[in-house]
């Protein structure tokens, strides 16, 4: 058997046989075993709502917003604050995800390893707080800092970022959704 549910706030995550069974015996115990795998069978369907593709793609639209926002031209020079990359990593950010010169920031293959590797950093932080983890959250504590977007202490360049990047990966979607057959 492989069918799986981990429990989230925002949705399905992952699959693992543990929760099913965990959720099983839990079942069990409140409606005894003649109705334990319909009942379960009818909790997982249920709480299929959001796929994990629809996470994937939305993880990928916002993430290709902020290369448009931080680095539309691709540039390889450095930014004001020492930035570098399609993501404008800082040094201190490249260093929470790998041991590779900051110097592969500019190596866009390995800028988005360590983007993803970023956002699922963001977003976990963001739902273990309660946040709603939206291209617009993310894209705040992309830009301002993942404590400063727990505490909401967003300054306007901040929120501007954030409304051109969740405007962007909304385009981006949008344009996803029309080139589907």
């Amino acid at each position: 058997m492989n069918l799986s549910i981990t429990l989230r706030p925002w949705g399905v995550v992952g699959v693992s046989e543990a929760p099913f069974y965990t959720l099983a015996r839990l079942v069990k115990r409140l409606l005894g075993s003649r109705w334990c795998f319909a009942a379960v069978a009818i909790c997982a369907i249920s709480l299929m709502a959001r796929p994990t593709t629809a996470r994937a793609a939305e993880r990928w639209e916002t993430l290709q917003a902020i290369h448009m926002v931080e680095n539309p031209t691709n540039s390889q020079r450095f930014g004001p604050h020492g930035e570098l990359g399609p993501y404008q990593f800082r040094r201190s950010t490249w260093r929470m995800y790998t041991k590779k010169s900051f110097y592969a920031a500019l190596d866009r293959q390995e800028s988005d390893r360590v983007a993803v590797k970023h956002y699922e950093w963001i977003r976990e932080g963001l739902v273990r707080n309660g946040i709603e983890p939206s291209p617009y959250h993310i894209a705040e504590a992309w830009n301002a800092g993942l404590q400063a977007a727990i505490n909401r202490h967003i300054g306007a360049a901040s929120r501007s970022y954030a409304e051109r990047v969740n405007s962007l990966a909304q385009d981006l979607s949008r344009h996803q959704v029309a080139s589907q057959p």
